[in-house]
């Protein structure tokens, strides 16, 4: 408290200066003259920049909670697109109803259902043969192996291992990762990696008489695990063997691996179901 006294009367008469000054530039600010008007609107302009640097420093801080929403929403309408995706119409052969406007009756079949979990990924690596990513969700979020994990432009790869909180994914970039894909057309074929560029994926197994032009797009094909007509990437380059006749596709990926930050991981609610059916399929045709 002492010390507090003299530093007043150190600097009493500074302190008396400022003070009067405020309450001249208040009392001036109030009234309707020039000068009363220069100030408040001098005050306004600097009121407004500081205003909008604490608006945008709020904004800053708040990016990744607002990334995480729209993350989140895109998940859900990507799931609800899905849900539509994988009913097939088709027609009923035992029931045979009346029904106006039409001759037919159809019915829907569900073959998948699909969820999406968003994840951010943690770990990358591009310039290995086998490339992987660590993503921060685990088997507590519903995470299993084998789940495909595409980003909001395209295919990523697949979920090689699991822990609790974390999953590891094998990318497409890898040497042990095909993809079965196809052409706007619907003609098929295998998508790899030739362990080079990561920008650049492979397409293979194209017979030459296929009519393709560079530009071309490349979706995932309904034999893939990925959901099908999920964009691959587009024709940058054509190549022909002459000796097998067939094509060589090389396609710009639509999937920016250097700068992956939000992905989807997509869980196959009947995925279980379809393994089971297909593994007793061939257990019984063994020798």
């Amino acid at each position: 408290m002492h010390n507090f006294i003299l530093l007043i009367r150190r600097f009493f008469n500074l302190i008396l200066f400022l003070s009067l000054e405020i309450v001249c530039i208040v009392l001036v600010s109030g009234t309707q003259t020039i000068q009363g008007n220069d100030i408040t609107s001098s005050a306004n302009a600097v009121a407004g920049v500081v205003y909008k640097k604490q608006s945008d420093i709020v904004e800053y801080f708040g990016l990744r909670k607002m990334n995480d929403s729209l993350i989140n929403e895109n998940a859900r309408l990507r799931q609800l697109v899905s849900s539509f995706k994988t009913l097939d119409p088709v027609k009923d052969s035992i029931i045979h109803k009346e029904w106006r406007g039409g001759d037919s009756v159809k019915k829907y079949v569900r073959y998948a259902d699909f969820v999406y979990h968003t994840a951010r990924v943690i770990n990358n690596s591009t310039s290995l043969p086998d490339n992987y990513i660590t993503l921060n969700i685990g088997s507590k979020e519903g995470v299993a192996r084998n789940m495909a994990v595409i980003s909001g432009s395209g295919i990523v790869g697949r979920v090689e291992h699991v822990s609790a909180h974390f999953s590891s994914v094998l990318s497409v970039l890898s040497s042990k990762q095909k993809v079965a894909a196809k052409l706007k057309d619907g003609l098929t074929g295998y998508i790899v990696w030739d362990e080079k560029n990561p920008d650049i994926l492979l397409m293979t197994d194209i017979p030459q008489q296929a009519k393709v032009q560079k530009g071309d797009s490349v979706f995932t094909s309904e034999y893939s695990i990925f959901t099908p007509d999920i964009l691959i990437g587009t024709v940058e380059n054509i190549n022909v063997n002459k000796k097998t006749g067939m094509q060589l596709l090389y396609l710009r990926s639509s999937t920016n691996f250097r700068n992956l930050q939000y992905v989807y991981v997509i869980e196959n609610k009947m995925a279980g179901e379809k393994k089971q059916l297909e593994d007793s399929i061939n257990v019984k045709t063994k020798p």
